[in-house]
C-alpha cells in the first residue's frame, strides 16, 4: 500500500474551486482511494468567515456543534463538541493555514463526496474509487493530533471478523476493523499539519472493498449504544 502526496497551490478562502485542484491530478488508477482534507472542502463551499472582533468563535462553535461542553484546563477555555458523529474541539472550526478566516466544516459532506466520486470516475474512466474526507483529531489521554474520517464514499468502512476464527480457533464475536479511519490516520500523517501544501493524498493498492452504494451509516455508532456513553453523557445527551 502506498500513500502518494499531491502538492497543490495555496487553496484560498473565502471560496475556491476543489475541481480546479482535482483536475490537475495527472493520474488516478482504478482501485485508488482519494483522501481530501475537510478544510479545502469547506473553502470550496464558501464556509469561511473573516476573523474580526465582531465575530464570536464561541457563538460559531455553538451554532455548528450538535452537542457542546465548555472545558477549562489551567485557566484556558476549550469547547468540546460532537459534530457529525465525531468528538472534536470547536466543532472542527479551523484557523490555521486559513489566511485570516475561520473555516467551518463542509455541509452535506457525503453528498459532496459522492459528486466528487462521480466526477473522478468519469474523468479517469475508472470503476472502483474511494473518496475520504479527513479532519485533524485528538484522542483522550494522548498528546498530539491525528487524522479521522468525517465522511467517505465508494468503499466499505469496515472489515468484519465476526463469526471467523482466530489463530487458536476461537470465534470472534465483536471484532470489526475500522478501515476508513485507519486510512485517514496514515493519510493525514503524510499530509502534515504545517506549510506542506499537500491537502490531497492518493492511497494505492489498499485492500478494501469498493461499492457504489452509500455506506457511511454502517460506521456510525448510536450514541446511547456506545460503550463510551457514560463519558458522553456530559454533553447532556
Amino acid at each position: 500500500m502506498r500513500f502518494i502526496k499531491i502538492k497543490t497551490r495555496a487553496f484560498l478562502p473565502p471560496k475556491d474551486d476543489i475541481y480546479d485542484l482535482l483536475n490537475r491530478i495527472k493520474k488516478i488508477n482504478n482501485g485508488d482511494i482519494l483522501v481530501i482534507t475537510s478544510k479545502i472542502l469547506g473553502i470550496h463551499q464558501g464556509r469561511s468567515i473573516k476573523i474580526n472582533p465582531s465575530v464570536s468563535k464561541t457563538k460559531l462553535v455553538k451554532q455548528e456543534a450538535d452537542y457542546y461542553k465548555v472545558s477549562r484546563i489551567k485557566q484556558q477555555k476549550f469547547m468540546l463538541t460532537i459534530r457529525n458523529h465525531v468528538l472534536a474541539l470547536s466543532a472542527g472550526i479551523d484557523e490555521s493555514n486559513s489566511n485570516g478566516y475561520y473555516v467551518l466544516l463542509p455541509n452535506n459532506l457525503n453528498k459532496l463526496l459522492k459528486e466528487i466520486w462521480q466526477h473522478l470516475r468519469q474523468k479517469y474512466k475508472i470503476k472502483n474509487l474511494g473518496v475520504i474526507a479527513t479532519d485533524s483529531h485528538t484522542l483522550p489521554m494522548r498528546r498530539g493530533t491525528m487524522g479521522v474520517a468525517i465522511g467517505f464514499y465508494g468503499l466499505e468502512p469496515q472489515k468484519d471478523y465476526r463469526g471467523k476464527k482466530d489463530i487458536f480457533g476461537r470465534k470472534f464475536v465483536f471484532t470489526q476493523t475500522n478501515v476508513v479511519d485507519a486510512l485517514a490516520v496514515g493519510a493525514v500523517y503524510v499530509m502534515g499539519e504545517g506549510s506542506e501544501r499537500t491537502p490531497i493524498v492518493i492511497i494505492r493498492d489498499a485492500a478494501v472493498q469498493f461499492t457504489s452504494k452509500p455506506t457511511y451509516r454502517k460506521l456510525v455508532m448510536p450514541l446511547k449504544g456506545d460503550i463510551y456513553y457514560p463519558l458522553l453523557k456530559v454533553f447532556g445527551i
